[in-house]
Formats: C-alpha cells, structure tokens, sequence
C-alpha cells in the first residue's frame, strides 16, 4: 500500500510550463515592426529632404542662369542719361532702360528717328533728313513704354548729354512740359507735330 502511493506520487503528470516564449516572441516581433516602421519613416523623410534640398538647388540655379548676366549688364546702365537700344532689324530706340533682364529691356520715355517721307530711319548715322519722334502718337496710340525682347536686341549704350539726340529730347521736354498732346486729324489717324524735335541733315552721336 505505501509502495503504491509512493508510485502513484510519483507518475502525476507534470504541469505545462507558461508559454512565455511565445509571448516573447511575439514581443520580439511587434519591436522589430516597430523599429521597421521607424527605418521606412526615417527613409521617406530623408527623401523627402532629399528632394526639397535638389529642388531649391535647381532654382538657385535658374535664378543665378536668368539674373547673374544682366545683373552685369545692369550696372553699366547710367540712369542719369539715354540710352539707344540697336535692334537687329537695324531700328533703333532712345529712352530709359528701366528694367533689363536676360529675357527683355524695358525702355520708358521712348524716341525714334523718322526720315523726311515718313518712315522709320533704321540708323543713327544715315545721310538724310531726319526726326526724332516721341512714342504715343501713332494710330495705334501705344503707351510710352517698350517691351523689347533680349534676342531682337543687337547692342545698347548709354548717351552723352552733349550729343544731338539727348540735345532734342531736352528741346522736346522744355517746349512740352506737361508732355505730348496728340491731336487726331479727320481720317482718323493721330499726329502731334509738336512730338517731332527735328536734328540735322545727318544724325551722328
């Protein structure tokens, strides 16, 4: 009888262990996602930058293309006189460049030479009689402002005050003091007369 209770003590079956590996396990594994997680955050950001940094170089980039060549020419503009712009069509206009960038000037205050028929004189220096016209009294009747794209644009320079076009224009300017008036004739076209300052038989800086 003791023989028999001591083996039966003996033959219990044993308790099953807790499953604590798998709980750690388990663990384990949502540590791991964590930290995956945390890797493909960190990597969407670092492009994200990434990206941002190559998008702002880019556009110095442009920026520096665009206004670093006319920022050069922009110094040699002398704001205290005219200058005559040279297209490559051989026309040629005098005002105030007001605003130069690689891609147009802006001249404000705008003259041209017109020859003795009527039309427009294509150079400075040509051998016949010519006027300086004021811009704003044509039939179109366009503001006296230019847009002039940079690639029509053969050569500009600065004028001396001294020479026979900055010479009409202050003719111009002290008998028009409160600017050209346009009269419109009975065909409908505009003209001033008062708008032509007449320079001599050849026109020469």
């Amino acid at each position: 009888m003791e023989f028999m209770s001591r083996g039966s003590l003996t033959q219990q079956p044993q308790r099953m262990a807790a499953p604590e590996p798998v709980v750690r396990a388990t663990e384990q594994h949502v540590k791991r996602g964590k930290k995956e997680d945390m890797l493909s955050m960190g990597s969407r950001i670092g492009t994200g930058v990434l990206l941002v940094i190559i998008v702002i170089l880019v556009a110095l980039v442009a920026w520096f293309t665009v206004f670093s060549t006319p920022s050069s020419q922009s110094s040699y503009v002398d704001s205290s006189t005219l200058q005559a712009v040279f297209l490559n069509t051989g026309q040629v206009y005098f005002g105030n460049v007001t605003t130069l960038t690689s891609q147009y000037f802006v001249l404000g205050n705008v003259y041209y030479l017109q020859s003795s028929n009527g039309s427009s004189a294509s150079s400075t220096n040509s051998n016949q009689n010519v006027s300086l016209v004021k811009l704003g009294c044509e039939l179109h009747r366009p503001y006296d402002t230019m847009v002039i794209n940079t690639a029509q644009i053969t050569f500009w320079e600065n004028l001396q005050s001294d020479g026979q076009v900055a010479k009409a224009v202050a003719q111009f300017e002290q008998q028009n003091p409160n600017g050209q008036k346009c009269s419109t004739t009975s065909n409908g076209s505009s003209s001033n007369p008062q708008s032509q300052a007449s320079t001599n038989a050849t026109t020469k800086q």
